[in-house]
């Protein structure tokens, strides 16, 4: 970050670690190995030991008189004809040509961190240039890969707005990919920014400089940096204590009470049946499909496993995977929109599931996408309110009440959603009481389904648009449809058969609210320094005298 003209090097800058100086650095020695090498490596081995004899015939047809006999054992041929030198040379020769490409490949491939821009550029023939203005950036990644793992490294992605505009850092030792997104974080601050500027304007005002501080803290940093380059792979930095523990019985319980799960098992039952009583050989037809959903579903389990997520400095921390671990951190002001959600196999259990829309940087075909937007796979009520404290800390103690009684529960006794008119509700026969909105100061709460309870949560300063559309149905009976426009995610914005008044009053005021939260939002802005985390906001106690979840009002 630039310093201010006339005053001090802001305090930041003396914070950041010797990777983010501006000048370009090289990423980990073993980066060619990880990034394909060793494939390459595993499948020449394969080709080598299948084609050995063809390839000593390559290389000794001609040297030996009568050349090579196909018919002998490789090794007793190099052995017996005293060639064991010559083909420790030859094995010599392609190690080095092998190492030295690996070398120029790991040359050409640098990082770089300035005040504005994250920067990746590689390649030996064909080179490639990518930026990320930290402006522009939505969060940062952290993956540890299974093998990586086992050698102390760590691979970064900086999520960027828009599509495929993530930037790669891959691969660094743990500690430094640790240090590295701690400097991405700080300077993508825009309440640091703000915060450095207004300490600069102290300082000239003042005359005054924390030299000595400075110098302190500069001094650790750099020593710190230089310990983490010399002594390269270590174990990962201490992660903060989780607010919500996920056992792992109620998260494969949850997989196999999955709808899927359920329509995978009536499907084998019709299949089962329909052999039984027509053609046998249908039953050939379920064990791929069953094969192939019983390897989503341990996939599904262990990347959910190892869950965690907590508050910091810098934002949302959220780990997951078992083999390849993941740790994201979503800054303040990335969420769009946040969806609650509870399947019908789940409600005697009291379990929900939270989605989120924010931006990931990636294709919405990338399997990864999906992986991004579960920040809570299960959890009980409690764990419901933690993370919901976390993404959304903007909501007030009288908003909580929106959400659980007469939102995921609801409706409750004098609803305050405005639901389906009596005149529609052929239209929504079971859900009529529950298909409703409600609009606060400064969110808009969407309430949908019976068999499946969902209740989004859309920040009026994140609301990119809405509209309200009729059909000519609609029209006949005065409803029309709202949908509130965010980016694209799992979290959806629809709601349809709304009284056509009360659908146009929400129009202007989420038009003008939105204006005016946009206008007084600070979320964007956080410390992003070292320190202690951001408390989690604690859910206002429950109502009295609130009836059963499954009222006669649910069903």
């Amino acid at each position: 970050m630039p310093s201010v003209p006339g005053g001090p090097t802001p305090p930041a800058d003396a914070a950041r670690s010797p990777l983010s100086d501006g000048e370009w650095h090289r990423m980990h020695p073993l980066t060619p190995l990880f990034r394909g090498g060793l494939v390459l490596v595993i499948v020449s081995g394969i080709i080598i030991a299948n084609l050995r004899d063809r390839v000593l015939g390559f290389f000794f047809d001609g040297v030996i008189p009568g050349g090579y006999d196909t018919t002998e054992d490789p090794v007793d041929y190099v052995l017996g004809h005293n060639l064991l030198l010559v083909a420790l040379l030859v094995v010599l020769g392609v190690l080095l040509v092998v190492i030295g490409f690996f070398y120029l490949m790991w040359r050409f491939h640098a990082f770089r961190i300035t005040g504005d821009d994250v920067e990746v550029r590689s390649g030996v023939l064909f080179r490639t240039h990518r930026r990320a203005p930290l402006d522009r950036v939505q969060g940062v990644n952290l993956t540890r890969p299974m093998i990586a793992r086992l050698v102390g490294m760590a691979k970064l992605e900086v999520v960027g707005a828009g599509l495929d505009a993530n930037v790669k850092l891959e691969y660094l030792s743990t500690p430094n990919a640790e240090a590295v997104r701690s400097d991405i974080l700080r300077l993508a601050s825009g309440r640091q920014l703000a915060e450095a500027a207004a300490r600069a304007e102290h300082d000239r005002a003042t005359g005054r400089r924390a030299a000595s501080d400075l110098a302190a803290t500069a001094a650790s940093t750099v020593s710190s940096g230089l310990d983490g380059l010399v002594h390269g792979a270590e174990d990962p930095a201490e992660e903060p204590e989780s607010v919500v523990q996920i056992p792992p019985g109620r998260l494969i319980a949850s997989q196999l009470l999955s709808g899927s799960t359920i329509a995978l098992l009536v499907g084998i039952i019709a299949i089962v049946v329909g052999a039984i009583y027509g053609t046998p050989w249908v039953l050939f037809g379920i064990f791929p499909v069953v094969l192939g959903f019983g390897a989503y579903t341990i996939r599904t389990i262990t990347r959910s496993l190892r869950y965690s997520i907590a508050p910091t400095r810098s934002g949302v921390r959220i780990t997951f995977g078992l083999f390849t671990t993941v740790t994201e951190i979503v800054p303040p002001g990335r969420v769009h929109a946040v969806e609650v959600s509870q399947s019908i196999f789940w409600r005697p259990l009291g379990w929900w599931s939270v989605s989120v829309n924010r931006l990931s940087g990636k294709s919405a075909t990338d399997t990864g996408t999906d992986q991004f937007a579960t920040v809570l796979p299960v959890g009980d009520r409690d764990d419901v309110a933690r993370v919901l404290g976390l993404v959304l800390p903007h909501l007030s103690p009288d908003q909580w009440r929106a959400i659980f009684e007469d939102g995921v529960l609801g409706p409750r006794d004098a609803d305050p959603y405005v639901t389906t008119p009596r005149r529609a509700r052929l239209f929504r026969l079971l859900s009529w009481k529950r298909n409703g909105f409600l609009l606060s100061a400064d969110t808009l709460f969407l309430r949908r389904g019976v068999v499946w309870r969902t209740l989004g949560v859309f920040p009026l300063a994140r609301l990119q648009s809405v509209d309200v559309t009729q059909g000519p149905v609609d029209r006949r009976l005065s409803v029309a449809n709202v949908r509130a426009h965010t980016i694209a995610g799992r979290v959806s914005g629809a709601l349809g058969i709304i009284d056509r008044d009360a659908a146009l009053e929400l129009f202007e005021s989420v038009a003008a609210g939105a204006v005016r939260a946009a206008a007084a939002d600070q979320t964007h802005r956080w410390d992003g320094g070292s320190g202690d985390p951001v408390p989690v906001p604690a859910p206002a106690p429950e109502a009295s005298g609130t009836s059963d979840p499954d009222s006669e009002g649910d069903r």
